[in-house]
């Protein structure tokens, strides 16, 4: 038992608390989420954010070198030397001037906070050490997720590293892109392609996952959002601990909006931060449960008492019209997010705003976010997309600091950016035309030439 940490429900009709030592995907009382919590009274913590630059000078410890456990302090679960890592969080937040027109603001202001260069390629391994961290202390022999990608080639990868579990994957049929189920197969995870969506995926893996004893390293899982916030911390780090006006994350099952906004009440209750940055949630147009719900049918945190039954009825309408997730965007098709409820606290807290962008708006954006120098695949791009949106509203205005969260590796889905670049037609038809890309305005399209020096050089003059 922890002296410091306890899990407890997020309803505050239930609040129940739970030790560390438990695994739950939900509340066993009321279903709810649990958040893993402290108790700060019994902790030393940093009087600044500025005293964990201390920490830079000790990298010779193996958990210090983690961009998530250099952070420890803010997530003290476990002892340090008990963590997991296997080197993720090296990351960085670069000022984006070449981007900074496109989306519309001065050219200081944008950053992109480029997760695509964790081991595995996408921000997933900063949650996998939380939750491998957990698993190590209850023992777990096996681990499973449901996924779109980037969550299995992370699990496989922690697997494959640590020899602390084996990998079970839960895909749909066709749901995944084969940059990311390469990683899974490669690191040798066991995949179970069943029939349906990620939402029935997800479905099928929490009731095994509870029948056989096997741990999920989903986002209900609360242990793999508190290393999600390090991104967050990672973020101030880079901007020397000033928050920005704005965060933009792309937003598929929620788990990123919903650990960066636990990230800040925590720094803000602790007397860390004086100011909230906003949080800007981004659906894409083919997957926007959020952007229904929060935006056009008003559905809001309340203290917790979000209207349930409101969300209850739009996904029975859901599924009586047969309504499936469909964007391009493979890492963010999502109808059902099971991390809502805490993303509805994020935006109460962070007074956020959530939008949706068409894939001819995510892909304008990923190819300029590549002219840029940092290729990211589709899903990320939605980040930009949904800046260059809400600056066009004056939401966001042209003088405020914005942090774009690009999620992903440009080659976790290469088949997207090599059809929109022209140079293959037939990926153009399959993957973009039939999903409304009409135009391509940025492409870099390839020239051919006769196998011939004069001509080449003729090209090249």
């Amino acid at each position: 038992m922890s002296k410091y940490a306890f899990q407890q429900c997020i309803n505050p009709k239930c609040a129940e608390k739970f030790d560390i030592s438990e695994t739950h995907h939900a509340c066993p009382m009321c279903g709810e989420l649990l958040d893993v919590r402290y108790d700060w009274n019994r902790r030393s913590i940093p009087k600044k954010l500025a005293d964990f630059e201390k920490y830079w000078g000790e990298r010779h410890v193996l958990q210090r070198m983690s961009g998530v456990w250099r952070f420890h302090d803010l997530m003290p679960f476990v002892p340090l030397e008990q963590c997991v890592t296997v080197g993720e969080g090296q990351t960085i937040l670069q000022n984006a001037q070449g981007v900074a027109p496109f989306v519309g603001v001065q050219e200081s202001k944008l950053f992109l906070q480029y997760e695509g260069l964790n081991p595995s390629g996408s921000f997933k391994d900063n949650g996998m050490a939380g939750a491998f961290t957990h698993g190590k202390l209850v023992g777990a022999k096996q681990a499973a997720c449901a996924s779109t990608g980037n969550t299995s080639a992370s699990l496989a990868m922690y697997c494959a590293v640590t020899k602390l579990m084996n990998a079970v994957i839960f895909i749909g049929s066709g749901k995944i892109a084969y940059g990311k189920l390469s990683q899974a197969l490669d690191y040798g995870a066991r995949t179970v392609q069943i029939e349906g969506d990620f939402d029935d995926a997800m479905a099928r893996v929490q009731e095994v996952s509870k029948q056989l004893g096997i741990y999920l390293v989903n986002s209900v899982n609360p242990f793999r959002l508190e290393g999600q916030k390090s991104i967050m911390f990672r973020v101030l780090e880079q901007l020397r601990w000033e928050p920005p006006d704005w965060i933009v994350v792309p937003g598929g099952n929620l788990g990123n909006s919903s650990a960066f906004g636990k990230a800040f009440i925590e720094l803000h209750q602790l007397g860390l931060i004086k100011r909230v940055p906003r949080i800007a949630i981004i659906n894409a147009a083919g997957a926007n449960t959020l952007y229904r719900l929060f935006e056009k049918e008003g559905l809001r945190w309340n203290g917790g008492n979000y209207d349930r039954t409101l969300v209850q009825k739009f996904y029975a309408d859901m599924s009586a019209e047969g309504r499936r997730a469909s964007t391009i965007a493979s890492a963010i098709e999502i109808n059902r997010p099971v991390n809502l409820s805490k993303c509805l606290r994020a935006l109460d807290f962070t007074k956020g705003v959530v939008r949706e962008v068409s894939e001819q708006e995510m892909l304008d954006a990923k190819a300029q976010v590549g002219a840029g120098g940092f290729g990211c695949e589709p899903a990320s791009a939605a980040s930009v997309a949904g800046a260059k949106k809400l600056v066009a509203e004056g939401v966001i205005g042209r003088d405020e600091r914005v942090v774009c969260v690009l999620t992903g590796h440009q080659l976790k889905d290469p088949d997207a950016t090599v059809a929109y670049h022209g140079m293959d037609a037939d990926l153009y038809e399959k993957y973009l035309k039939k999903r409304g890309v009409t135009s391509t305005p940025f492409a870099n399209r390839p020239v051919t030439v006769p196998n011939n020096i004069g001509k080449i050089i003729e090209v090249l003059r």
